[in-house]
């Protein structure tokens, strides 16, 4: 993972990913300058959230994709999107889950929890079906967070129980096509799953 982290940028690809990182900790620093505390820490956030898929290694099209929508969903905060725009909140919790458990998934791969989703021997149906595990995991976090948000810093948050259902039912069908992806396409980049590959040797030993 940290050699994954540390390799520079090689394609316009992988310098557009890293610029929308950059532009996350420039939103963070303009938000500290011309917001309140509360967006400030929404988007603070997202800054680690950026930095995963470097890690990963993952292409730079969905290294892309993930930044920008990790992104707008921390500024439809700020800009409050959730709720003067008639279903946003549900585009966001569809698209945002799905490319957030794609990426829980491929961490937990590196991290030998789960079998590598396009492995020879790993079934096609198990990506799917723990992507959607993992995402309705994350819904739910999301929605803890969302509540304590309201109870403890600020009632600006909008919290409702059919509101919280709807979110995460769409959450869930966001995680199922990430599952889909998962298993039919692949998402690391060459460089980073010849890292991952044993050798020879140490399947022997």
């Amino acid at each position: 993972m940290r050699r994954n982290f540390l390799r520079p940028p090689g394609t316009p690809g992988e310098y557009a990913a890293d610029l929308v990182r950059v532009l996350g900790l420039v939103s963070v620093l303009a938000v500290a300058v011309w917001g309140t505390p509360t967006h400030v820490g929404v988007l603070a956030l997202s800054l680690p959230a950026l930095l995963v898929p470097r890690f990963l290694g993952v292409r730079a099209w969905f290294d892309i994709f993930y930044g920008i929508t990790v992104l707008v969903a921390a500024w439809s905060n700020v800009l409050d999107l959730y709720t003067t725009v008639v279903g946003w909140d549900l585009l966001i919790h569809f698209v945002c889950t799905g490319v957030i458990a794609v990426v829980a998934y491929l961490g937990l791969a590196d991290l030998r929890v789960v079998a590598p989703p396009r492995a020879a021997d790993t079934p096609r149906r198990a990506p799917v079906v723990l992507a959607v595990v993992l995402g309705l995991a994350v819904s739910a976090v999301w929605e803890m967070v969302e509540w304590v948000g309201w109870a403890f810093i600020t009632d600006d948050i909008f919290v409702a129980y059919s509101d919280t259902i709807g979110d995460m039912a769409v959450g869930g069908l966001g995680a199922v096509c990430a599952g889909v992806l998962l298993a039919s396409a692949s998402l690391r980049e060459p460089e980073a799953s010849r890292e991952r590959r044993p050798s020879a040797r140490s399947i022997a030993t």
